[in-house]
């Protein structure tokens, strides 16, 4: 008999709040796992810890080896994707359908709701170091000792936010010396992660000691996240030899709260992207949002999630942040994740958590 399955819809675009109903069980296809969920956070159905329900086939003839009923993991649900769109992939209800390919085991020491800030964040920050239309550095190793090459350096702007301490992490286990920006209540929290060196990202003579720092350095690119990161890590390109090139993990864009709000919100969206295209090429930078690529289509997903990410956070050399605040248990409570994460937009504060839901 198949498992009873519930989610929580967006049935119509002003319902509120989310619809909790019955909902159909899909089983695993070819190369994929189900999971029975436990945690995740208010982001829309895509990251996600549980236990494994069910293991589909790679093809006719070859099972998924890494991944059996009753192992606890965490996943990147890719549902909402323009190369898949299937609800069943989704992480709002009791049970996902999984790719395997973005499915990592995590151990008995990480809670559900401390591994479910993972996938999504971890994922971007993946793609925008190691995509070969990204920065392509080399992959990190998931060793409790990895020392850094002194010449072989990489920028990430933005280190205390939750792409930013992915990076780090990411790029400190693959080798690189790392420069990072925070501010100074969270200087200590990123060197923690693995930064080499840290500036206050509000200080506006960071650019130019960074890019005195950087000189002498074989220097591998940037990863802007955050407001104002994308300006910034363009200038310190365009000053220091090396590859010019920045991977850009976020975009500049407020709430809205009425209809002219969102016309104001686009139109003064495309006004910046272009005027900062114009002024990355006129100093020979290219810039890349880290958004066009399918994530179940690259190398990348697999070498992240079934290689490095097991290992690395059984052995500590990795760790899940930022920190969960879960914000209740159940489907319903889904809704009070947005509604939180909604006023804080409108407040202008900054999440230093995670907001999670338990199941």
């Amino acid at each position: 008999m198949q498992p009873r399955n519930r989610a929580a819809y967006f049935a119509s675009y002003h319902l509120i709040p989310l619809d909790v109903r019955e909902a159909p069980y899909t089983p695993p296809g070819p190369g994929e796992v189900v999971i029975r969920n436990h945690a995740y956070p208010f982001v829309l159905g895509n990251d996600v810890s549980g236990t494994v329900v069910e293991v589909g086939q790679v093809d006719d003839t070859t099972h998924i080896s890494h991944l059996k009923p009753g192992d606890r993991v965490v996943g990147l649900a890719v549902g909402t994707t323009k190369e898949l769109n299937k609800s069943s992939h989704s992480t709002f209800q009791c049970y996902t359908v999984l790719r395997s390919t973005l499915v990592a085991k995590i151990p008995d020491s990480l809670s559900f709701e401390g591994a479910c800030v993972l996938p999504l964040d971890l994922s971007t920050a993946a793609y925008g170091l190691f995509l070969k239309d990204f920065l392509a550095l080399r992959y990190p190793v998931a060793r409790e000792s990895t020392n850094a090459d002194s010449r072989s350096a990489i920028v990430i702007w933005g280190g205390s936010t939750s792409i930013g301490s992915h990076a780090i992490q990411l790029a400190a286990a693959a080798g690189y010396e790392l420069f990072t920006t925070a501010s100074p209540k969270n200087f200590e929290y990123v060197k923690a992660l693995g930064a080499s060196h840290v500036w206050d990202c509000q200080d506006p003579r960071t650019v130019k000691s960074m890019i005195k720092a950087l000189q002498n350095k074989d220097y591998a690119g940037a990863l802007a996240a955050g407001n104002g990161s994308l300006e910034a890590c363009i200038k310190v390109v365009a000053s220091v030899p090396g590859r010019r090139f920045v991977s850009q993990a976020t975009i500049p864009i407020g709430p809205s709260k009425t209809t002219l709000d969102v016309i104001t919100t686009v139109t003064g969206y495309i006004w910046w992207s272009l005027s900062v295209t114009i002024k990355a090429k006129f100093k020979g930078v290219t810039t890349k949002l880290i958004c066009d690529f399918d994530p179940t289509n690259s190398e990348v997903g697999p070498i992240i999630f079934n290689e490095f990410l097991p290992k690395a956070l059984a052995n500590g050399t990795f760790v899940a942040k930022p920190d969960p605040q879960v914000v209740g248990k159940g489907l319903a409570h889904i809704q009070t994740g947005l509604n939180a994460y909604k006023d804080a937009l409108k407040q202008g504060v900054s999440m230093e958590k995670k907001l999670v839901v338990s199941l």
